[in-house]
């Protein structure tokens, strides 16, 4: 089966969850937190390169100050309980978005997990933690317009690929499936430069009820996807798209 080299998951309805079952949104969030052990784990012995899990959003402050601290200590908890499981797995971890805000232990787990992390080769585990979209633009923007006033490069040559490069989430390819829980059809400054040509895959379950076989689901749903990126789909059979190494097509095809 064909299986995207990059799967992103935005992990909706923990609370609806909880409170479907008489219990307060905290309990959704621990049983969304074992789920999203199980999908790592899968999704490495399945053979997924890249992982990319939305975690905590720039928007996501708004919650409850009791839940946002909940979300925090379990951040934490969670990290320091499975960093030696991720090397033993031979999982690199990750994270896009501005950590500089989490508070300092959570910081200082973060980082350790992605020292500890570091010297691994398999699957690419990526956290978007305190991340959006907008924001990421916004940066990589900033970053242009500095090297272009620094004299490094003109307006003209600003493109495509010079700005997916400069983007905080560049080490990893575009997601070639997004994958969203709990019903919900909407990205939620998620990706919102990658997604480009993403496949959108949205299932009513929950995310402490996605188990493997909903995400095979969704892989086998993938599979069948005809992925044209602009092109007919007699160009794609005759030919398939030339990428990038984001995934995205190297010209425009005007079509």
């Amino acid at each position: 089966m064909k299986l995207p080299k990059h799967l992103a998951i935005i992990m909706d309805g923990n609370g609806r969850w909880a409170n479907a079952r008489g219990h307060n949104r905290l309990f959704g969030h621990v049983r969304g937190a074992k789920r999203a052990k199980f999908i790592i784990e899968e999704s490495a012995r399945i053979g997924i390169e890249n992982l990319t899990l939305f975690t905590f959003s720039t928007e996501n402050w708004r919650r409850p100050s009791q839940e946002v601290n909940f979300l925090m200590a379990l951040l934490k908890k969670q990290l320091k309980k499975e960093v030696r499981n991720l090397v033993d797995n031979d999982i690199r971890f990750r994270c896009i978005g501005d950590i500089s805000r989490l508070p300092t232990g959570v910081r200082n787990q973060v980082e350790e997990t992605i020292s500890e992390t570091a010297h691994c080769k398999g699957m690419n585990l990526t956290f978007a933690l305190n991340y959006g979209g907008q924001q990421e633009i916004i940066q990589a923007t900033k970053s242009l317009i500095q090297k272009a006033i620094d004299g490094e490069i003109t307006p003209d040559q600003v493109n495509e690929k010079m700005m997916s490069n400069e983007l905080e989430s560049s080490f990893s390819p575009f997601p070639d499936l997004i994958v969203r829980t709990s019903g919900e059809s909407r990205l939620s400054n998620f990706f919102l430069w990658q997604a480009a040509y993403s496949e959108f895959y949205v299932t009513n379950i929950h995310w402490p009820d996605f188990q493997r076989a909903e995400l095979q689901k969704a892989l086998e749903w993938f599979a069948q996807t005809e992925r044209r990126f602009g092109m007919t789909s007699r160009q794609v059979k005759m030919r398939p798209p030339s990428t990038t190494e984001h995934g995205t097509p190297q010209e425009p095809l005007g079509l």
